[in-house]
């Protein structure tokens, strides 16, 4: 008992020690980001003591804010019978420095033109020039404005526009302020942004009422926001923002990757490969990409040097093949070259020029076609060319009887002047049949056994239909060969091509790399050759032939050698036998 009664006294101490003991200075405003700009009347009506009462109600409150280039940001302008800007949204982010330009104010002291200070906080004060964050990151924008007297010019509609921006205006109106004006300038709902006090000195009344209302809940610890990245506390409200490389749906909650690629402005030349807001550039198989990270060279599979290509080595997409000079023929091993032409026949080539191709690639088909040309033998009695391009109609460009040599063809090729229009490769097939196989376009009889062949370019879908004279063409005994490129219809292809399609049919993904078709055409096209009345042999069998005759009298020859040596021992033999008797 006498423990207690001493222990008594000494908790009495501690307790009074604690109460005496300085309280903690209390917490700041915890408020989201805001952008808020005070707009101070200092008109010649404020007295000075009272412009020092108003000073220091900007400091209160600013001290209580979290100011910060992330967090609020302040601006303060006066104004009398004009404006003026005392620092901007940009200009400081740390409260002493506000509160030192806030004490070097100078009081204007003129007239009360609150409409043309309302003009400048909407056109300038609140511009992302001076400081303001842009719209889309929904930070609240807050104009803050303090008067004492009736404006001297129009607030209503210049108040309105301000609001229509997505400015939230309170209205302070001190002694005699007109409580009309004060509604007109201030958001809705009026009550909880229109302040009239009486005095100066009981300002400080409306700064713990504004304090409290930029010091809400944060909403994004209070509730299940649902943002799927960030939450933003704003006063009353939230919102969501996404992560870097991310853009916000229409739910407002979740995000999305950007597609960096979308809006086609990434230069790749090939593929533009999206990540988080930003992009890469990829080339196809076969390309590296350069340093400039956006184009593409393609591989040259020819300078690593294992081609064993026996002529030229032509590099492509995803490898190589091997070109014989003019006047060669690759064989069956695809690098070896004979000299060997190919057989003689008649040839039509039926050319795409339609508007797809476009005129800079007409031209390489010109060049494509000569190219062929290069390997015919061509002649009145050997090979015949005939040209024809089609669009929308057909035009027969030379038929088969009108030039005689390669050079001539490949001249006339060259004039060639592009169609444009449609694609009717159906039309086109018809006119071949009917016109350019004809013996009166210079098509030589069936009776002389000439094999004809037709080559059809194409580079998209035909407009009409291609199965009937596709094949009436085939069932009249012309041998039919089909090049696509690009966009070219395989379906329709394989149907205008002979049996077997595979030798038939030729494609290339763009006209700046089908010259590799030409060396797949020659070995096609070469074992059509012709057997009637005008006998051919190919140089490469003559030589065949030559060679197995020489073997075979070399053989003879030395047959016929130890033949005779061996007869000359019998004889030898014998007169030994004979001279023993």
């Amino acid at each position: 008992m006498m423990k207690l009664l001493l222990a008594v006294p000494l908790l009495s101490l501690i307790l009074t020690a604690l109460e005496a003991r300085p309280k903690p200075a209390a917490v700041k405003c915890k408020t989201g980001p805001l952008d808020i700009v005070f707009v101070i009347d200092s008109s010649r009506s404020v007295r000075p003591f009272e412009f020092e009462t108003m000073r220091r109600f900007l400091i209160d409150i600013i001290q209580n804010l979290e100011v910060g280039p992330n967090a609020t940001r302040v601006g303060v302008i006066q104004y009398s019978s004009q404006v003026q800007n005392i620092f901007s949204l940009k200009t400081f982010f740390k409260r002493a420095d506000m509160e030192k330009a806030i004490n070097s104010i100078v009081p204007l002291a003129q007239g009360t033109m609150t409409g043309l200070a309302i003009q400048y906080v909407m056109n300038l004060a609140f511009t992302i020039q001076e400081g303001a964050r842009p719209l889309h990151k929904k930070i609240p924008r807050v104009a803050v404005i303090v008067t004492d007297g009736r404006p001297q010019d129009r607030v209503t509609e210049v108040a309105a526009q301000a609001r229509n921006a997505g400015i939230e205006i309170y209205a302070v109106g001190v002694q005699r302020a007109d409580m009309n004006s004060l509604r007109a300038m201030a958001s809705h709902p009026l009550e909880e942004h229109v302040f009239l006090v009486e005095s100066f000195d009981l300002i400080q009344q409306f700064g713990k009422q504004f304090q409290d209302k930029l010091c809400g809940v944060d909403m994004c610890t209070e509730m299940d926001h649902g943002c799927q990245h960030t939450c933003v506390s704003v006063p009353g409200s939230f919102y969501c923002e996404c992560n870097p490389g991310y853009k916000l749906n229409t739910d407002g909650k979740t995000c999305s990757p950007i597609d960096a690629c979308a809006d086609g402005k990434h230069g790749c030349e090939h593929q533009c490969v999206s990540s988080r807001g930003s992009y890469t550039c990829r080339c196809r198989a076969g390309y590296d990409l350069n340093q400039d990270k956006k184009t593409c060279t393609m591989i040259n599979y020819c300078s690593f040097g294992n081609h064993s290509c026996q002529h030229k080595c032509v590099s492509i997409p995803n490898g190589y093949y091997c070109r014989c000079n003019d006047g060669f023929t690759l064989q069956a091993d695809g690098k070896v070259c004979q000299e060997c032409k190919s057989g003689h026949f008649d040839l039509v080539l039926v050319i795409d020029g339609s508007k797809s191709v476009r005129p800079q690639n007409f031209e390489l088909v010109k060049q494509f076609v000569n190219q062929i040309v290069d390997f015919l033998d061509v002649s009145p009695h050997g090979t015949r060319v005939g040209l024809v391009q089609y669009s929308s109609r057909v035009r027969t460009e030379f038929p088969l009887n009108q030039y005689e040599t390669a050079e001539d063809i490949k001249k006339a090729v060259l004039k060639v002047e592009y169609m444009e229009k449609g694609t009717m490769t159906g039309l086109a097939l018809k006119h071949m049949l009917e016109h350019s196989f004809s013996e009166a376009e210079g098509a030589r009889p069936f009776s002389q056994n000439i094999p004809r062949i037709g080559l059809v370019f194409t580079d998209g879908r035909s407009q009409d239909d291609i199965s009937e004279w596709a094949r009436k063409a085939k069932e009249s005994g012309i041998t039919m060969f089909v090049v696509g490129v690009g966009k070219a219809v395989e379906e329709e292809l394989r149907e205008i091509a002979s049996e077997p399609v595979e030798q038939h049919f030729s494609y290339s993904a763009d006209f700046s790399t089908m010259t590799h078709i030409v060396d797949n055409l020659k070995v096609n096209i070469c074992p059509e050759e012709g057997k009637g009345e005008i006998e051919i042999r190919s140089p490469c069998e003559c030589e065949a032939l030559v060679q197995f005759q020489s073997n075979t009298v070399g053989i003879l020859e030395n047959l016929t050698e130890k033949l005779a040596q061996m007869t000359a021992r019998l004889e030898d033999l014998e007169n030994q036998i004979s001279n023993k008797k």
